[in-house]
């Protein structure tokens, strides 16, 4: 597997006190520069700036798509952990008693795309999905 850059993620939150106690209390990821209006978080290496949004929240039911037998949330995004990274954040947050949209489990189980996954939301609804591959070179393996 190739070494890749880290990416830059901007999301709307609607407090970023919520936003600092979860993502840099609760996942651990140090803080970056802010402002009044944003902050940012090393997300796992990766740049993650929590943008302020003050507008009322839309009405609109958020898009779900079927994946390995579960409804997935879209958009969302997350980070590949190491295997066994990923199983003691799963601990964590299981202890923290944290509400997952989709419980920690193993998708695609003896398939090419094998993976640890769970679903959850930060304080104000963005979708996180964080995997880990057993072996991290089926990162994009797909069947013969």
């Amino acid at each position: 597997m190739t070494v890749l850059n880290p990416f830059h993620l901007a999301i709307p939150v609607r407090d970023l006190a919520a936003a600092r106690r979860f993502y840099g209390e609760l996942l651990g990821c140090p803080e970056g520069r802010s402002s009044e209006h944003w902050v940012d978080f090393d997300f796992f290496g990766h740049q993650l700036v929590c943008h302020l949004d003050t507008r009322e929240p839309g009405a609109d039911e958020a898009l779900h798509n079927e994946v390995d037998h579960d409804q997935v949330p879209v958009p969302h995004f997350g980070v590949v952990l190491d295997w066994d990274d990923w199983h003691k954040l799963a601990d964590r947050l299981a202890t923290a008693d944290l509400a997952f949209v989709l419980e920690p489990k193993v998708r695609f189980r003896g398939q090419v795309g094998e993976q640890a996954t769970m679903f959850f939301t930060d304080p104000s609804g963005n979708a996180l999905e964080f995997k880990a591959f057993a072996d991290p070179t089926r990162l994009f393996a797909r069947e013969p």
